[in-house]
């Protein structure tokens, strides 16, 4: 559900009411009860959008332009994010966008190395989807058993503690911590081999190479960007669907603000 649509479409028509009760309905009140007693007879439609109208206001320019909730539906950025965690991403981190289109209008920064990303999956732009950053434009991205290099060099791994949460991850995954750019966050990498082919005939991907059934290796074009999940053999990420164009970014995630399974999560800001 594109609650910014909905928002939208509240605010028009409560903008449009209270328009029609200031010049239309009002004088006609006047005119019947007098001035002092007009406001009191109302219709109650009216009056709901007369006293709404500022709230749906507020929080349609707070979601569109400056913060938006979102919940984590899977466990595909494990161990960054949990199934469960509401997350607050910031609209404004990369620019100002037109609410609905989402066009940049006043650019601030792009989306880097590490960043973690909310944007519109571009198989279905009514579903949105929440992965990391790995390639950034002109970038070489390759992942091939298990190992990413970027522009030729791989990335580091240093194994850490297991990570031990079966109603989340089945199937004893080793926990890394990786350092992409200048960030380090942790992965999830499973024991076995996973396969990767694409799902879908994706745009530029004839910027990509299937070199064998567990790698690929994909030129990030111009405007797009090439995204993981931070849990690679649980992921459906730019491996399988291609590259995320810069229109369909929505914001980037910065802190879990609730959890009503695990409280001790609410405030961990994601890095």
């Amino acid at each position: 559900m594109d609650f910014e649509i909905i928002f939208f479409v509240l605010l028009v028509v409560a903008w449009g009411i209270k328009l029609l009760d200031k010049w239309v309905l009002k004088p006609r009140r006047i005119n019947q009860y007098g001035a002092k007693d007009a406001d009191n007879y109302r219709s109650k439609i009216v009056d709901y959008a007369v006293s709404y109208f500022p709230v749906i206001l507020f929080v349609f320019i707070l979601r569109s332009f400056i913060f938006e909730p979102f919940r984590i539906p899977s466990g595909s950025m494990l161990p960054t994010l949990e199934s469960g965690d509401m997350i607050a991403v910031s609209k404004f981190s990369y620019g100002i966008r037109l609410p609905i289109v989402n066009q940049k209008i006043i650019p601030f920064s792009s989306p880097a190395h590490g960043d973690v990303i909310v944007f519109r999956y571009p198989v279905d732009t009514s579903i949105n989807y929440i992965k990391r950053v790995v390639g950034v434009p002109g970038d070489v991205v390759r992942f091939e058993n298990k190992h990413l290099y970027l522009n030729g060099k791989e990335l580091p791994l240093v194994e850490k503690e297991p990570y031990i949460n079966p109603s989340q991850q089945g199937g004893s995954p080793v926990r890394y911590e990786e350092t992409l750019g200048d960030k380090k966050h942790d992965i999830l990498l499973l024991p076995m081999l996973s396969q990767i082919r694409p799902i879908i005939n994706f745009p530029y991907m004839e910027n990509c190479q299937y070199l064998s059934s567990t790698a690929v290796e994909c030129k990030v074009p111009d405007g797009h960007y090439f995204v993981m999940g931070d849990n690679r053999d649980n992921s459906q990420d730019s491996r399988f669907w291609g590259f995320v164009p810069d229109r369909y970014i929505l914001g980037k995630a910065f802190v879990v603000w609730m959890n009503f399974s695990e409280f001790n999560r609410i405030g961990t800001m994601i890095k």
